[in-house]
């Protein structure tokens, strides 16, 4: 054959298939195949699978509780060190900047920000699963645990009577900072330890399923609205103007309100340090990220800025000459640690609930990105573990809650961090800062660290373009973004994430209830069903119905697949079947009283019925359904298909020979209706399995999980089915 030349046989040969076997129906296939019924595993069995151990089981159950042992033995010293230590020193000094800023959402001395920034890292490099996150504070979880902070421990509650002082406001009261500060610190401290405490629980109990149910849409809707929560507690600082503490909803609105109304009394000083940072900031990280591919190093704007910014508040003495608002003290070295207030559990129990979340979904979904990118995997119970052992380690040491933060995750990467030891180098670069360069950053702005902050919402606020692509593709998602998004605004982001997860699974439902359906029909010389509105060359088999009904059946969709199976088979069983009795029993009188002889017409109207049959099924449901006691004389199993072609061969086989028994067909009108003889309705595709808190049926095109069947479904179907018959 001349090179460059194809044939066509082998192509057009492999291009069609042909199979010849016999119409199975599920007890058939099972005979035939002499099918081996699954043996349980007895108690035995189980007790000597649980408690077995052996030096392998036992190595990997401390590797899967200490991925420690797994990755750094095979640590690539030459390789990947060097690029550590360098990811490390840049990542550590935006933490120790970011600590700083976010301890301004948690309400607390910006000191104990760098304590965030460094103590949860000492854990997680031992027992966290990501090789690339920053581990440490995030402004939308710092928000949220600053807003149980100043819920419990509000500035009314410090008042001090400071009328002969020097210094009083107007009302002649002053605010006990250092009590105030103590009380808050001691709040978010005993909040992280009881996110920990949740996180471990949840982890233990292998429900890291959990994030699956904080859809995308969702998420994105939240962060946007926890973006907008963080400028406006920001913007405050930035104006260096005093508003107070609003809780629950609207509070957000409020506080926005009240500094507009005092933006009168701006400090200029700050306002122009907080817009040139924002504008410096903004600029370069667009720069950054135009040309990461050019640049070997992300520019490190903000411990730039942070730098300059603190030299010209010194240098000027911003403080003293223009009343700037300024860190002032940051303390050197450790405090020692401290038990958390479990008195304190039952007021912040529900909230911690939604942080412990939201910081682990943030997290995961942030250590999925760079996991799938560098192949390798993430243990998402292990990641609810090493969080919640790194909150508990924490919480002890005045922290507050730590999951991850993607600015600094980003910086990580792309530095060239190649696994945890980069995190732990960062961790160092903190322990400097905590050890010795604090007291450098005291006469730093406070509007410089709420401008940084407000800089690095912008990927959180470009997530409002997400919604005219989400109202392409698909409407309730974009439905779910917004709904969440203004609720988290208007209810504040803990009751928000609640309403914006109860709406997303209130759309599930509505979706199940209202599912898609319709009637199918056979391309003729084929196996293959489709739409028969779909496509010009599908048909029906003669005297066969075949309904898709795309959604488990339960209480709540049953009028809808009841309203499907009369529109696909055209007329209403119910009424057909109330009919009929009416004729028979007028037919019987006229029998008795001589009126009407027994004729073969008249037999062929006693048994007029509707004819069931499922297709396409998971292979463990019939041994569901017998444990369930589906079957008796009525449901049988030779009802059950493996496949919708053959149910149809079948219906047709059995037509075929009802038509060789009783050759003469005629039809009785009674009442003005007309009743067709045999029609068979075969249910294209039927499943069981367990969605939210019910046991459903699904008549489904695709295969689904089949899990434990709810003795009420079963009942439910049985009836109705029967009611077919």
């Amino acid at each position: 054959m001349a090179a460059g030349e194809r044939t066509e046989e082998p192509l057009a040969e492999l291009s069609h298939y042909v199979v010849a076997r016999p119409i199975y129906s599920e007890a058939g296939f099972q005979e035939e195949n002499e099918r081996r019924p699954p043996l349980p595993p007895t108690l035995r069995e189980r007790a000597q699978a649980a408690f077995r151990c052996s030096r392998k089981r036992a190595f990997q159950v401390a590797k899967s509780f200490l991925p420690i042992i797994e990755w750094l033995p095979n640590y690539r010293v030459k390789e990947w060190l060097v690029s550590d230590i360098i990811s490390g020193v840049s990542t550590g000094l935006v933490a120790t900047l970011q600590g700083l800023a976010y301890a301004l959402l948690v309400a607390v001395p910006v000191g104990y920000g760098l304590y965030s920034a460094f103590f949860p890292i000492l854990t997680y490099f031992f027992l966290g699963t990501s090789r690339h996150i920053s581990v440490g504070p995030f402004p939308v979880v710092s928000l949220m645990v600053g807003s149980v902070v100043l819920s419990m421990a509000p500035d009314d509650n410090f008042l001090i009577d400071g009328s002969n002082a020097t210094g009083t406001n107007s009302t002649g009261t002053l605010i006990d900072t250092e009590s105030r500060d103590a009380q808050r610190v001691l709040i978010a401290s005993t909040l992280t330890f009881l996110v920990g405490i949740l996180q471990v629980i949840f982890g233990a109990l292998q429900i890291g399923f959990i994030v699956r149910y904080l859809a995308d849409p969702l998420v994105g809707g939240f962060t946007t609205a926890a973006a907008f929560q963080v400028l406006v507690s920001q913007l405050k600082i930035v104006l260096n103007v005093s508003t107070k503490n609003y809780n629950g909803v609207l509070s957000i609105i409020y506080t926005l309100i009240e500094t507009l109304e005092k933006i009168g009394s701006t400090n200029i000083a700050d306002l122009i340090a907080g817009l040139l940072t924002i504008f410096v900031c903004v600029v370069i990280k667009e720069i950054n990220d135009r040309f990461k591919h050019k640049i070997p190093i992300p520019i490190p704007i903000e411990v730039i800025v942070t730098i300059v910014a603190t030299g010209i508040s010194y240098a000027a003495d911003l403080e003293k000459k223009y009343n700037a608002g300024i860190v002032k003290s940051i303390p050197r070295g450790f405090l020692p640690p401290e038990p958390p207030d479990v008195s304190m559990f039952s007021q912040m129990i529900a909230a911690s609930f939604s942080i412990a979340i939201v910081a682990y979904a943030i997290a995961v979904s942030v250590g999925k990105v760079y996991a799938t990118k560098y192949s390798y995997a993430i243990d998402g119970n292990q990641e609810f573990i090493a969080f919640g052992v790194s909150n508990i380690f924490s919480g002890a040491f005045s922290c507050f809650v730590a999951t991850t933060a993607l600015s600094r995750t980003a910086v990580q990467e792309s530095t060239g961090g190649k696994t945890q030891v980069a995190g732990i180098i960062s961790a160092g670069i903190v322990l400097i800062s905590i050890v010795a360069l604090g007291k450098l950053l005291e006469p730093l702005q406070k509007s410089v660290l709420a401008a940084v902050v407000i800089a690095n919402l912008k990927g959180m606020f470009m997530q409002v373009f997400d919604v005219p692509r989400l109202w392409r593709q698909n409407k309730v998602d974009a439905m779910i973004w917004v709904f969440t998004c203004v609720a988290s605004i208007i209810l504040g982001l803990d009751l928000g994430l609640l309403a914006g997860l109860l709406f997303g699974l209130l759309t599930v439902v509505l979706r199940v209830q209202f599912p898609s359906w319709g009637g199918f029909g056979n391309i003729p010389g084929t196996d293959i069903y489709k739409k028969v509105k779909d496509y010009q060359n599908v048909i029906e088999p003669e005297g066969v119905k075949i309904l898709k009904f795309s959604s488990p059946i339960f209480y709540a969709n049953i009028d809808g697949l009841k309203s499907s199976l009369k529109s696909t088979v055209g007329f209403d069983a119910v009424k057909v079947y109330n009919k009929r009795l009416k004729a028979l029993r007028k037919i019987q009188k006229l029998i008795k009283k001589g009126k009407l002889k027994a004729t073969k017409i008249i037999r062929e109207f006693e048994r007029i019925d509707v004819r069931v049959y499922f297709a396409s099924y998971q292979d463990n449901l019939i041994s569901q359904l017998e444990q369930s006691a589906f079957f008796d004389d009525t449901v049988r199993k030779d009802i059950f298909f493996l496949t919708v072609h053959d149910a149809v061969l079948y219906i047709r086989n059995q037509m075929t020979y009802n038509d060789n028994q009783d050759p003469i067909f005629e039809k009785v009108e009674l009442s003005s209706s007309t009743f067709p003889f045999p029609l068979s309705c075969s249910i294209h595709s039927c499943n069981f399995h367990r969605s939210m808190a019910h046991s459903e049926v699904s008549i489904l095109t695709k295969p689904y999980c089949s899990l434990e069947i709810d003795s009420a479904c079963i009942k439910a179907l049985t009836s109705y089915i029967r009611t077919l018959c």
